[in-house]
């Protein structure tokens, strides 16, 4: 495995965490490195409120800050039915469950290879 996708897996694996520790749900891992150029991982996962929403953002801004990390882009933040997270390497995507359901991003990325946090931590 690449260097860099070394990297983009410990991105993944921090975050993955950190919206873990906020009581994300279902939190999904989709690696696209093979089928898209925008990012090695997608990150889904959602809140229960907009409160939640921003509070998992906020978690996973921090740790993966302490690890060097640092978001390029945030879009949706204010609103927090659906936050974007642009870390480069990873994609990360907060929603609330309504938005969730309705944007389906699994289905439209369903060529790309769903991993497990025990998988990424390997």
């Amino acid at each position: 495995m690449s260097n860099a996708l070394e990297t983009s897996k410990k991105m993944a694996a921090i975050a993955c965490r950190a919206l873990d520790s906020k009581k994300g749900e279902d939190i999904r891992v989709i690696d696209i490195s093979e089928i898209s150029v925008l990012a090695d991982y997608f990150i889904i996962a959602n809140g229960n409120s907009s409160s939640q929403v921003q509070a998992l953002v906020d978690n996973v801004e921090e740790e993966l800050a302490k690890a060097g990390y640092h978001v390029k882009q945030r879009e949706g933040y204010g609103l927090a039915n659906w936050v974007l997270l642009d870390f480069g390497d990873i994609i990360i995507h907060v929603f609330d469950k309504e938005n969730r359901l309705f944007y389906d991003l699994e289905r439209i990325w369903k060529d790309g290879k769903t991993i497990s946090l025990e998988d990424l931590e390997k």
